[in-house]
């Protein structure tokens, strides 16, 4: 749970700063709206070749390291590690390669925004980069040193928001506030500091190595594997986890090649464009803040429960899994809530400049609830070895998105609403196909009191608090001051009513840091 703590501070923090350069964007003059449906959709194309090369690489190193690792086994772990380094560093090159060279052709064809280009060209060396850390950041995760990844996503945010106000700041007054020029500065910003955040990481390694190179001579257990055999063996982990994660990425692609393109054929062609930009800038950016709290409970279940299988230890994967999920569910659900209640007078706050999109808010909070949940039970099931399932709850998922995208965004009373209701379509199905499997492969007792009931309870009292807070000193203050202290306000009955219902044991209290404190300060209230 330490680890658990650190990873969740550091998304969050990540979340709060790449909100900041959000902000600084979308209320730029001349970026705006449609700034950011150039900026959206390149990184969109961008992440789906980002997903293709790396995203499943820290899960799957850190599983096949653990298992090495809780069996003594550290020379095993550290030859992962090595070939996994090499295997991604070319397949990133690739990648890269084909970003760089391809771009006009998917900017002109694929997306139908050529102002796209130089957005992709500038994000197609960071491809490689984020391959390459991604190896290192598996392998220090798979021996427990999750901070490490924490920091590293940490400082190349932070790098990323100043790079960001920095270079566009200036190529702005250059350009005399080109909008195209401005998208593309933004994304030069985020390679230049996937480098830093790679240089961090490599500087820690090396500092490690002697330490690192001490374990592997001392390994009580190796078992030299072949080259080919460790490369199926970390393809069979990675390839599934990647495709899962690629058709979780191809549901935001879908819309980056679907809204624009469907749309204008009903509001022309610039409108079209706006409202992609409010979707994919703006509101997408607002309902991916609650994952930050959520992600390090799915990254840390991998190489914890690989860890405990590798032992026979099945009691303690139940009670890790059981109790990630619970927490999935208290995050998620008031987060749902509170944005959904309170889109416009957020958007009002934010964005000042482009306050635009507050009913696209209000239904796309609704997503949030199932996208944690999903995360959490596919961290599960990829540390029992169960990582067809999500692959294809996603599959399923991204052809019904694509479906009702095709269906409803073309009904003039729906629009770009239509790609919110396929989103939250797509994310049910794919939520209960994963349940139904995790289910099936270890013997957990949800009890519905506990997981559904009690916490739509606390919510509900939640909202009616902020509500109520809200509108009765609506008047007294500014509308920005108002809503802060009104969510600050919800937040706090929100936590007191979880305590006051029970919903947490007395052993998952304690499973917190400071758990056991905090615990005894409750009774002594209580009495």
């Amino acid at each position: 749970m330490e680890g658990i703590i650190v990873l969740m501070f550091s998304q969050v923090i990540i979340k709060i700063v790449g909100l900041i350069y959000k902000l600084y964007l979308t209320n730029k003059k001349g970026f705006g709206d449609r700034g950011n449906a150039i900026y959206g959709s390149a990184f969109q194309i961008y992440a789906l070749f980002l997903t293709i090369c790396s995203i499943g690489v820290p899960n799957a190193i850190s599983k096949l390291v653990a298992s090495k690792v809780a069996i003594g086994d550290n020379k095993g772990a550290y030859r992962i590690f090595k070939i996994a380094f090499a295997l991604f560093g070319i397949l990133g090159f690739i990648c890269s390669t084909i970003l760089f060279f391809g771009a006009k052709y998917i900017s002109n064809v694929y997306l139908q925004i050529p102002e796209a280009e130089m957005a992709i060209i500038a994000l197609a060396p960071s491809v490689f980069l984020v391959s390459i850390a991604s190896v290192l950041r598996g392998y220090f995760n798979g021996r427990e040193n999750i901070s490490v990844t924490a920091n590293s996503q940490s400082l190349e945010q932070i790098f990323k928001t100043l790079f960001t106000i920095l270079i566009v700041e200036q190529v702005a007054n250059i350009s005399s506030y080109n909008t195209v020029l401005m998208a593309a500065s933004a994304t030069i910003a985020t390679t230049l500091a996937t480098l830093f955040s790679v240089i961090y990481l490599y500087r820690y390694f090396i500092k490690r190595k002697k330490e690192t190179w001490q374990e592997v001579i001392s390994s009580k257990i190796h078992k030299k594997d072949s080259i080919s055999k460790i490369i199926k063996s970390i393809l069979v982990v990675s390839v599934p986890i990647a495709l899962s994660a690629l058709f979780s990425v191809i549901t935001k692609t879908i819309d980056a090649l679907t809204v624009i393109r469907i749309l204008k054929k009903v509001v022309g062609e610039e409108e079209a464009t706006l409202q992609y930009g409010i979707l994919n800038g703006k509101v997408d950016t607002l309902i991916t803040l609650p994952f930050s709290f959520n992600i390090a409970f799915a990254t840390a279940l991998v190489p914890t429960i690989s860890s405990a299988i590798a032992k026979h230890e099945i009691y303690i994967a139940e009670k890790r899994i059981k109790f990630s999920i619970l927490i999935s569910i208290l995050i998620g659900l008031p987060c749902s809530v509170l944005m959904s209640a309170f889109s416009n007078p957020i958007l009002n706050l934010l964005f000042p400049n482009a306050t635009n999109g507050g009913e696209m808010l209000k239904y796309s909070a609704w997503t949030i609830i199932f996208v944690v949940l999903i995360q959490t039970i596919n961290g599960a099931l990829q540390g029992l070895g169960k990582v067809n399932t999500p692959v294809i709850a996603f599959a399923i998922g991204s052809i019904i998105k694509l479906i009702f995208n095709i269906i409803l965004i073309p009904i003039e009373n729906i629009g770009v609403k239509g790609a919110i209701i396929s989103s939250v379509l797509c994310h049910i199905i794919s939520l209960i196909i994963c349940f139904i499997s995790l289910k099936k492969n270890i013997n957990i007792k949800f009890e519905i009191k506990k997981f559904i009931v009690k916490p739509i309870i606390a919510s509900i009292i939640m909202f009616i608090s902020s509500y109520v807070c809200y509108n009765s000193l609506y008047g007294t203050t500014s509308p920005n001051l108002l809503l802060v202290i009104s969510l600050i306000f919800g937040g706090i009955v929100y936590i007191i009513t979880v305590l006051l219902l029970k919903i947490l044991s007395q052993e998952e209290i304690y499973m917190i840091p400071y758990g056991q404190k905090t615990y005894k300060r409750i009774q002594k209230i209580k009495k």
